[in-house]
């Protein structure tokens, strides 16, 4: 009988061992749980959520470099990464966007666009919290940036831009510039105040045309190309997702767009790429996820814009584009 219960006691033994996967001995000797067959940990995991505020080239281009760069980054280190990718469509719907978002518990958020950034900041203090598309950071939170927040701005030298304005479309005192922004989006007053300024040291006249919804801007911008010699348009994420409006009806009046973000509409910019400024939000998702750095030890980061012009429209309108 006692031999039958040894027999019995050995077999529950080697079974439970079995069942526990083995061991493997790391370098000092030491013994380590893993995997039976190949003696490795599972590769680590993570999730990230990014809530994208509308669909238009540049958002996507910041999402595109994001998700690349950080992409990369997590296989070089052997790990794997998830992305829960959402469009919002609308400001508002924001919050919605990122509560379902953070109620899957991701490791780290990334808020492209400044309602998008609100939304994820007011949703969670725990979580990584990176912005991309955001003008200002400072002025967003109120001169107080939550620690589990930082990203990157897509601010550019206003001053330049300005005169770029008056160098290349010979602009005088008396000649009126008019800075078309929707009233829903808060970086784009910052910007329409800081060009009225500078602007208006050299005697040009500055005038606000401004919407809260998209079936105003036909009509706004109508009116604008009638009343000014030339329009500039700030990093201002609605207006950019219908600027096909605005660049048809100014175009048609012989009005210069002139537009902080690039794109097709505008006779020359100094803006900055979105790719590269997602890749960059991409880097630093990598310090957060991978070498544990925490969102409030990483500055916020910008990148050095560059001077394009759109040579068809210059031709067009007249501009000639400098040599240089």
């Amino acid at each position: 009988m006692k031999r039958v219960l040894a027999m019995i006691l050995s077999t529950l033994m080697l079974l439970a061992l079995c069942a526990c996967g083995g061991t493997t001995t790391t370098d000092d000797g030491a013994a380590t749980g893993g995997d039976a067959a190949s003696g490795t940990d599972a590769a680590k995991s993570y999730s990230v959520a990014i809530c994208q505020l509308m669909v238009h080239d540049a958002l996507d281009a910041a999402t595109k470099g994001f998700t690349d760069a950080l992409s990369e980054a997590v296989k070089a280190a052997g790990a794997t990464v998830e992305f829960d990718t959402q469009v919002a469509g609308e400001a508002n719907l924001c919050t919605t966007v990122v509560g379902a978002q953070l109620a899957k518990k991701p490791d780290l958020v990334m808020a492209n666009a400044t309602p998008a950034l609100l939304a994820a900041a007011n949703g969670t203090t725990d979580i990584p919290v990176l912005g991309t598309s955001v003008t200002d950071y400072a002025d967003t939170f109120a001169g107080s940036i939550p620690a589990n927040v930082s990203g990157t701005s897509d601010a550019v030298p206003f001053d330049e831009q300005a005169q770029m304005m008056i160098d290349t479309l010979g602009l005088v005192a008396g000649d009126v510039v008019g800075v078309l922004y929707c009233t829903n989006e808060s970086n784009s007053l910052i910007q329409y105040e800081a060009v009225k300024a500078l602007f208006e040291a050299q005697g040009i006249v500055v005038e606000a045309y401004t919407f809260s919804e998209t079936t105003e801007l036909q009509a706004v911008t109508t009116s604008m190309a009638a009343n000014c010699k030339a329009v500039y348009v700030p990093s201002d994420n609605t207006v950019a997702s219908n600027d096909a409006i605005v660049g048809t009806i100014c175009t048609e009046q012989n009005v210069p767009v002139y537009t902080s973000y690039g794109g097709t509409i505008c006779y020359a910019s100094l803006a900055i790429d979105y790719y590269e400024l997602g890749v960059k939000t991409g880097e630093m998702a990598a310090q957060i996820l991978l070498e544990g750095k925490a969102p409030a030890d990483i500055e916020v980061a910008t990148l050095t814009p560059t001077v394009s012009y759109n040579a068809e429209l210059c031709t067009q309108l007249g501009i000639e584009v400098p040599a240089n």
